[in-house]
């Protein structure tokens, strides 16, 4: 469903210690993604949600919501004609794309598309 709210990335610098937070506070188990270039750790919350703890960004503070889009290039271009930033989508292979983005008042979020058809550009 377009705008529903499907992933939350919570910043951490220690995404482990971070855990034994998250974890007990809300009963959330969260299990290691494979293939990551950075510790990123991700709890199953709904049929279609999920959270992760993750150190991709050092330093960084603040969670980033992503919000559900049916088309991520339609999405991506709709944040452009509304006045906020929009980087171009990235696959997750096997999952969907994605795209990080502001809003003109440089709140960070982020647009989802499922897409178990994604893969890694070549070339």
């Amino acid at each position: 469903m377009t705008g529903q709210i499907v992933h939350i990335e919570i910043p951490a610098d220690d995404p482990t210690q971070a855990s034994e937070f998250w974890g007990p506070l809300f009963g959330w188990s969260f299990e290691a993604f494979p293939g990551s270039p950075a510790e990123y750790l991700m709890a199953r919350l709904g049929e279609s949600q999920g959270a992760a703890l993750t150190n991709m960004e050092p330093g960084k503070r603040g969670m980033r919501t992503y919000f559900e889009v049916d088309d991520i290039d339609q999405g991506v271009g709709r944040v452009g004609e509304l006045g906020g930033k929009a980087d171009a989508k990235q696959p997750v292979p096997g999952m969907g794309w994605f795209s990080v983005c502001q809003d003109p008042h440089g709140n960070e979020f982020g647009l989802w598309q499922t897409d178990p058809s994604a893969t890694m550009p070549t070339g």
